[in-house]
């Protein structure tokens, strides 16, 4: 595999493991930006650049993490 691939795998688990807690995190913390780092949770924001910041203290500019808004159902935001 390629180093893309490796990268692309590895945030495909952590996207699966946002998507096994979601309904949990929504009840617990809805609207909160999640940073989730190699399939844990690694901290609950107010806000996306926060949950950024977090993400690049942990992992480094280079590093990968996912940051995804805790909501049930995802919004559907319309591009006309």
């Amino acid at each position: 595999m390629t180093k893309n691939t490796d990268r692309a795998s590895a945030l495909g688990k952590d996207f699966h493991y946002f998507e096994q807690h979601r309904a949990e995190w929504a009840r617990q913390h809805e609207g909160k930006f999640v940073l989730v780092v190699n399939e844990h949770e690694a901290g609950f924001y107010d806000d996306y650049e926060s949950a950024y910041r977090a993400g690049v203290q942990q992992c480094g500019l280079s590093g990968r993490f996912l940051i995804k808004q805790a909501f049930a159902v995802e919004p559907i935001i319309g591009i006309y």
